[in-house]
């Protein structure tokens, strides 16, 4: 896993699950959805993420999700099957079991609501590089887990197994970011996990996002990215102040619910999400298909 081969630099998508009126997953949708990234410059998919609201799904939904992703996609970009949990045990198993073709690295979240130590954050994934072929990147995300992983917990795990690969950064502190490119084995990199700060996470040594706001507008997003990792941050930054509104909209009420609406206005999916999550407000779902409209008729 040499310096030159490092396999998810770019723009990657978290895909979301889009369902049907009923609720159940709609796939004609999934692939429409699919197919409108590819070809609008989307690098790689994250499948079954925080957007992909896999808390809401039953393991034969997940199975359902990963096979048809893989089917449909077909080796066109590369995928990263999400694959996380507060049960170390658990999700060992869920990784021995894990059999779907056409994966190529495991996205695991630093464990959520147990609140773990350090230490404890260290054992659970020695114990999911253990568990799996597949390499493993790491997710920050304090945010939603209730807990950080310190930049001196993620250099260790990187320094401890060439097949630890990466980490999603999403905790907003770029001390820590910067701790972690400064530092980083050969083999590892730093991805950004917050939309909004693609950019200048860019500019500090990331190699690019795993994004939520780029599956409705993969072509802009896509282009501020590469602009940005060429050097170019003149062209980039023009790009990154056309999303910086719909960036903020998507996340004012949580997500998915403000990338669905997106989507439900582009005529891709329903505007549906499952409970506990609920339907951006009426308010805010006339926000973001003004952004949309504003978008589309720049043709970005």
């Amino acid at each position: 896993m040499g310096e030159n081969k490092f396999a998810f630099t770019g723009t990657g998508v978290a895909l979301v699950t889009p369902f049907k009126k009923d609720e159940s997953i709609d796939f004609d949708a999934l692939g429409r959805i699919v197919d409108y990234n590819i070809d609008n410059g989307t690098d790689y998919f994250a499948v079954l993420g925080t957007t992909g609201e896999t808390a809401t799904l039953t393991k034969e939904e997940k199975d359902d999700v990963f096979a048809f992703i893989s089917k449909h996609v077909n080796s066109r970009v590369k995928l990263v099957a999400g694959l996380g949990g507060n049960n170390t045990n658990e999700l060992v198993k869920q990784l021995e079991s894990f059999t779907h073709k056409g994966y190529s690295a495991v996205l695991s979240v630093s464990p959520y609501y147990n609140k773990p130590s350090q230490q404890g954050i260290f054992v659970h994934y020695k114990k999911l590089v253990d568990a799996t072929p597949l390499p493993i990147i790491l997710y920050n995300v304090p945010g939603r887990t209730g807990s950080n992983m310190t930049a001196e917990t993620t250099l260790k795990l990187a320094n401890e197994s060439e097949k630890i690969i990466a980490v999603k950064e999403a905790s907003g502190n770029f001390s820590q970011v910067m701790q972690i490119v400064k530092q980083q084995p050969p083999h590892f990199r730093v991805i950004s996990g917050d939309d909004n700060i693609t950019l200048p996470l860019i500019s500090v040594g990331a190699v690019g996002v795993i994004s939520v706001v780029a599956q409705a507008f993969p072509k802009v997003f896509s282009k501020m990215v590469s602009k940005a990792a060429e050097g170019d941050f003149t062209k980039a930054l023009k790009h990154h102040y056309k999303l910086l509104d719909a960036m903020e909209l998507f996340f004012a009420e949580g997500s998915p619910g403000g990338v669905k609406a997106a989507l439900y206005k582009l005529g891709l999916c329903e505007n549906v999400v499952r409970l506990p999550l609920a339907p951006v407000s009426k308010s805010l779902y006339d926000k973001i298909s003004e952004q949309v409209n504003a978008l589309v008729e720049a043709k970005v």
